[in-house]
């Protein structure tokens, strides 16, 4: 198991990890242009980090918001 502290942190470590070892036949479409537009800082909101995150990678994305006065 690995954790992370925000979505585009678990993104890069996703495109740099999983991607790459994808069939290519999933490489089409919206993995590939996620990767494009990451790679080539194109513009890709945390949104869709996280879809992609949760379609192509075995992730589970969880919230945890603390207050310590």
């Amino acid at each position: 198991m690995k954790k992370f502290d925000s979505i585009p942190e678990a993104f890069d470590w996703w495109i740099k990890n999983v991607y790459p070892s994808l069939p290519p036949d999933i490489k089409k479409g919206k993995p590939v242009v996620a990767w494009r537009d990451y790679t080539y800082k194109q513009g890709i909101s945390e949104k869709r980090m996280r879809d992609i995150l949760l379609e192509f990678g075995n992730f589970r994305i969880e919230t945890l918001i603390v207050y310590e006065p």
